[in-house]
């Protein structure tokens, strides 16, 4: 039996006070007979006007991110491996806002209804006619048990409030599975393929 260890003797992690309750969820807290599609180290809730698109390397054909297109939003996320007691979007949050600096971009750090989270104008690549401009981003970051999930929110739910408290329910109801393997912090969680429907 292992003893609880009070929340303020652990470092810091950023999730939110209900994380456990609300999400995103661990494997270990989610409600088992919802109807989850299973994309290994994440499963996602389905909803009406949901699309989910993976985002795969060329090169190694491994699958690196989910996209998920709602709201008039996208909403891109990739779970990661993290040590037990320490959490990571406070280092990721500092290597993102040198990123976007780098690439001409500006962006500012405030709390957000997920805790701490960057918004960035990031610039855009310059289209066929010739125009170059900036896009809105929202990075969105919680640390779980061993595990950190990043979201990046893109579209309506930058700048519209309903459409944010949409795309913000759908990153808490993710849930991260960790599985037992040992894996070194800040390693990509395994994603895969969903199973085809019937075919459980």
């Amino acid at each position: 039996m292992t003893d609880p260890t009070p929340a303020a003797d652990s470092p810091r992690k950023d999730a939110p006070e209900d994380r456990a309750v609300a999400g995103p969820f661990d494997e270990s807290e989610a409600n088992p007979v919802r109807p989850y599609i299973d994309l290994g180290g994440i499963k996602i809730l389905p909803r009406e006007g949901l699309n989910l698109r993976l985002e795969v390397e060329e090169q190694t054909k491994r699958i690196v991110a989910v996209g998920l297109d709602y709201a008039g939003s996208t909403l891109q996320v990739q779970p990661f491996a993290a040590p037990r007691t320490v959490g990571l979007w406070a280092e990721t949050r500092e290597q993102i806002r040198q990123q976007i600096r780098q690439q001409g971009g500006r962006v500012e750090e405030r709390e957000g209804p997920l805790g701490p989270e960057l918004l960035a104008e990031v610039p855009v690549a310059a289209g066929p006619d010739g125009t170059s401009g900036k896009r809105l981003a929202r990075f969105v970051g919680v640390d779980g048990p061993r595990w950190f999930l990043r979201g990046v929110i893109g579209g309506a739910a930058t700048s519209d409030v309903e459409a944010a408290a949409a795309v913000e329910d759908l990153f808490r109801s993710i849930v991260v599975v960790r599985g037992g393997s040992p894996m070194p912090p800040r390693d990509l969680i395994p994603l895969r393929m969903p199973a085809t429907p019937g075919a459980a």
